[in-house]
């Protein structure tokens, strides 16, 4: 008997309007190949008899105990017996047919195989409009700037890949962003990644779909940006830091003027909590790449790892102390300025743009202190959990 080369997987729950002819689309499109294969339903709980409609057609049926899109999928994808496995949904809006297109670009050498729906085709009413011109284009596009995936289809359900690539990915979700992790995974973890065309036509089922547009398309977003520290928290904290702090010097020695408008002390404020806010910001961003990393959340980085070689704990000390030698240097001559008046009254706007850079340095040079104590923390607790490289 030949080995098992492809199974394709589906997910169900209360499927059983459209999922008899999914299976034998599936299980056809297997035929037509002429590679040994099977087709295996996750099923999620169904209480309409999606099971038995399944083993009657020549599925085989795995229960899911675990709820959720993602949940239902990744029980598949571990029950399989292919080498590569083809997923999508059992609603027949997909076109299992196309399988083959799907494996020609597997034997080619790549990991996982993107339908790309805007490419094949989508039939009239088969996908909400703020779904096809809104949702999807602008997820695609984060996805594409973020980690450089080259699919322009993101949440396309009819993907293909090799399946101990993907269960080496270690996915956790198990909400409907379970498509996004293996994306993004695979993109992060040096994965190849292909795309085919494919089609898409209106779903057989008369209720509403489980996908709900809001709720789900959040879920997307936040996936993205939580596996992204660079663009939720380096970029932004490196803009407001600089832009907080070219303004502030350009207001430190006087007031300035932008045509009528006349900008003192009350802007300089606002500038230098633009700037803390810059730093704070990027700061957690290095803390979340050094906890990603940590917890295998994102993969190894070799140039992150070369800055800590440089940034130690020792430099991020004296640095800090250098800054806190400044701060009180400077609230020294200012509480020298007010002995001068005999501890009276001196003028606020000058004061303002003496006590305020001596704060800016005392808060900064205490953070820096204690975010080298707490990332030479995280540091080495990530140094005995990761084996040496031999390459090093």
């Amino acid at each position: 008997m030949p080995a098992m080369e492809v199974t394709i997987v589906m997910p169900c729950l209360n499927e059983s309007e459209t999922l008899g002819i999914c299976v034998r689309k599936a299980l056809a499109a297997i035929a037509a190949t002429g590679r040994a294969g099977e087709v295996v339903i996750a099923d999620n709980g169904s209480t309409d008899g999606s099971q038995e409609i399944a083993r009657r057609e020549g599925a085989r049926v795995v229960d899911v105990k675990a709820r959720g899109y993602g949940a239902a999928l990744m029980g598949g994808i571990q029950a399989a017996q292919g080498k590569y496995v083809l997923m999508g949904d059992a609603d027949d809006s997909y076109e299992f047919g196309h399988l083959s297109r799907y494996l020609e670009a597997l034997d080619a050498g790549n990991n996982l195989v993107m339908g790309n729906r805007f490419r094949g085709g989508i039939q009239p009413g088969a996908m909400p409009p703020l779904h096809r011109y809104l949702g999807n284009p602008v997820l695609s596009l984060i996805g594409r700037v973020f980690f450089r995936v080259p699919a322009r289809d993101f949440h396309c359900g009819l993907r293909a890949f090799r399946r101990d690539s993907i269960l080496g990915l270690r996915l956790q979700t198990t909400g409907m962003e379970f498509a996004s992790e293996m994306v993004v995974k695979a993109a992060l973890m040096g994965l190849r990644i292909a795309e085919v065309p494919t089609t898409l036509k209106p779903d057989g089922r008369s209720r509403a779909p489980h996908l709900r547009t809001w709720r789900d398309g959040w879920r997307h977003l936040r996936f993205l940006l939580l596996y992204s520290p660079r663009w939720l928290f380096l970029y932004p904290g490196i803009a407001a830091t600089f832009v907080g702090l070219a303004t502030m010097l350009w207001l430190l020695p006087g007031a300035r003027f932008v045509g009528h408008l006349r900008l003192d002390v009350d802007t300089l404020v606002y500038a230098v909590g633009l700037m803390l806010m810059g730093v704070h910001i990027s700061i957690f961003a290095v803390c979340a790449k050094v906890f990603g990393i940590g917890e295998g959340l994102l993969p190894p980085d070799k140039n992150f790892d070369r800055w800590f070689r440089y940034i130690t704990l020792e430099t991020g000390v004296l640095a800090g102390a250098a800054m806190l030698l400044g701060g009180l240097g400077s609230a020294a001559y200012a509480f020298a300025l007010w002995l001068r008046v005999g501890l009276g009254v001196l003028d606020a706007e000058h004061m303002l743009r003496i006590t305020l850079p001596s704060a800016v340095l005392l808060l900064l040079g205490v953070e820096a202190i204690f975010a080298s104590f707490f990332l030479s923390l995280m540091g080495t607790a990530r140094q005995q959990a990761t084996p040496p490289d031999p390459s090093d």
